[in-house]
């Protein structure tokens, strides 16, 4: 697939996602009922209650980690949030960063930014804003935030190595990046991988996690760590319709499958 033509696609989805979210009580439009994609995002997400900042609102379900479990924010730190959604990770990293901080979210979808604009107005925030933009090529001069987060949106940008240059280039000297993605690990069957992006639509775009790490490596990031790596669970009967049992269970106790990443690297 053309790296627009993926961009179109996530866009439309994404939008889609954000206008059924005003209408329907779920906490994601992307459940298995739902009737504005036939695809389970929510597979991949993990739970946010209990954290400071938490807005179920801004919680639609398609994270696959806490990058700001792992982020080292602080208080009076300008972060940015790449793929900010509805404004989840970013009303938490504002709790962190306090009144004294700043949170910039990024994001290419209209729908997302106005329910997260709406989103951010109901907290009574001023220091949290929304900006339309493309993470392949982002609206902020050089050396602009101290910290750079992401959930479960890199694997949606079709060309890594220029994402990671763009963050490079947006870092202050010494800032840092901590993201959640969504990486393959081992030679997944090609017709598994299809199944399962129609299954779970964030497969989109991901690449393996070698792949991942060498795109963060050649961009010049240091300190390169991974904080946490979690095998995503697809349905057995998806699981089934490729493998038989002997095969399955030699697919579930090795490193081949999806996996949600939490990684971090200093400029």
């Amino acid at each position: 697939m053309k790296g627009s033509d993926l961009k179109s696609i996530v866009k439309e989805k994404y939008g889609k996602i954000a206008l059924q979210s005003e209408s329907d009580q779920p906490v994601s439009c992307c459940g298995p009922s739902s009737s504005c994609c036939d695809t389970d995002y929510t597979i991949f997400s993990e739970n946010y209650e209990g954290l400071q900042g938490y807005n179920p609102e801004a919680d639609l379900g398609l994270g696959c980690g806490l990058p700001t479990e792992f982020a080292g924010l602080k208080s009076g730190q300008h972060v940015l949030d790449l793929g900010s959604g509805a404004g989840n990770d970013c009303f938490v990293a504002r709790a962190i960063v306090g009144e004294t901080g700043k949170v910039t979210g990024l994001d290419f979808s209209d729908e997302m930014l106005a329910k997260a604009r709406r989103n951010a107005e109901k907290l009574g925030f001023t220091n949290v804003d929304f900006v339309t933009g493309d993470i392949e090529t982002m609206p902020f001069a050089n050396n602009q935030f101290d910290v750079i987060i992401s959930n479960c949106v890199l694997n949606l940008v079709p060309d890594k190595h220029r994402a990671f240059a763009e963050i490079m280039r947006v870092l202050k000297p010494g800032g840092h990046f901590c993201v959640s993605d969504v990486v393959v690990g081992g030679g997944l069957p090609e017709k598994l991988r299809e199944d399962a992006e129609l299954y779970a639509g964030c497969i989109s775009g991901a690449i393996s996690l070698e792949e991942y790490m060498e795109a963060v490596e050649s961009s010049g990031f240091r300190e390169i760590r991974i904080h946490k790596q979690r095998r995503i669970e697809l349905p057995e009967n998806l699981l089934k319709s490729h493998f038989d049992e002997p095969e399955l269970q030699d697919f579930l106790s090795g490193e081949t499958g999806i996996f949600s990443v939490t990684v971090s690297a200093i400029k």
